[in-house]
């Protein structure tokens, strides 16, 4: 933070933009900041470009930019969007270099959808953990072995280094940012004059579970997967569910493994508990969550979130009452790279 001259804290956010950065990846958190200084002013979004020239926008709207990266100063916090292109057409040598002088005059990184290609590239994220939009998170892992990818997050933090999924996503980390540095109140004061929502954690799913993964191909597979999802409470077994089909439990098993890629009991686990996860963020309670996903016990919620997550539903919930950022243990630092 630097001072505005007059006393007052002024955090410098930096967009680092480039030809084909999508539009609302960038807009959207700018205008989270812009927003937040109608309540507690102090932020200062700059736009800055490799080169410090104007760059052309995924909706083809030119947009001019305050510098060149490497003439920009330091910043408070430094966002990083991304692109429809793929990484390795937008994620030029220039732009990794703009990236890489950036982190060393930042205080916090932070990417959105696929700008979290940028930092991996750089090695910023070795035995890291982030998240990108879900359509990338394959590509992002097996490119990049040494980085945990968690595909099915809103956003991530793992120290100084803060990622999210795309578009909306970023409205939400921007949200948690402002979160971070004023409080909860401020932030939902920001999500108020935005008209969002600010509701989503983030270790939300980026989709509901009935919507995750591959769909059913075949009409026995659809109609199984209607019947889970409409009563999942119900103690549904391989046995049920394949009677209910017509069908052999090992016939079942086989075509929910090569459409869905579970087994039919891990996809009823799957669907329970995006129910029990979506009724905490409904404001129930763990035992009424329980009760609705049919895991007969709030001790046996606890143990599937535990084992899913890493915490228990109340403290999920607890999180989830603010913007909720999934974050690891804090890592004091100066600068995002050294």
């Amino acid at each position: 933070m630097v001072s505005d001259g007059m006393g007052s804290p002024r955090r410098r956010i930096g967009v680092l933009v480039f030809d084909g950065v999508k539009t609302l990846d960038f807009v959207g958190p700018a205008e989270v900041f812009v927003e937040a200084n109608q309540a507690v002013p102090g932020y200062e979004v700059v736009l800055v470009s490799p080169d410090g020239n104007s760059v052309q926008t995924s909706i083809g709207v030119r947009i001019e930019v305050s510098a060149a990266a490497a003439d920009a100063g330091r910043f408070d916090t430094v966002v990083i969007p991304g692109s429809e292109l793929p990484p390795s057409k937008f994620i030029t040598p220039e732009l990794l270099a703009a990236a890489r002088h950036l982190s060393w005059n930042t205080r916090r990184l932070a990417s959105i959808c696929s700008g979290a290609f940028v930092p991996a590239e750089l090695g910023f994220l070795d035995g890291r953990r982030t998240t990108t939009h879900w359509k990338f998170g394959a590509d992002l892992a097996r490119r990049f072995p040494a980085v945990t990818v968690e595909p099915d997050s809103i956003f991530v933090r793992d120290g100084n280094l803060y990622s999210s999924a795309g578009v909306a996503a970023g409205i939400d980390l921007a949200l948690a940012l402002v979160e971070e540095d004023h409080g909860a109140d401020i932030a939902r004061r920001v999500a108020q004059l935005l008209v969002v929502h600010l509701q989503r954690a983030g270790g939300q799913s980026q989709f509901s579970a009935s919507l995750s993964g591959p769909a059913p191909r075949s009409p026995l597979v659809r109609k199984v997967v209607d019947l889970i999802c409409a009563d999942p409470a119900f103690p549904h077994t391989v046995q049920t569910l394949a009677d209910h089909a017509r069908v052999s439990v090992r016939h079942l098993t086989r075509l929910f493994r090569a459409e869905l890629e579970h087994s039919p009991a891990e996809y009823v686990a799957f669907i329970r508990f995006g129910v029990a996860r979506d009724m905490l963020h409904a404001g129930h309670s763990v035992t009424e969550a329980a009760m609705a996903a049919g895991y007969g016990s709030s001790e046996a919620l606890r143990r599937a979130f535990v084992a899913r997550l890493g915490v228990s539903p109340r403290k999920y919930q607890q999180r989830f009452r603010s913007t909720g950022v999934v974050s690891a243990p804090e890592v004091a630092v100066t600068a995002v790279a050294s």
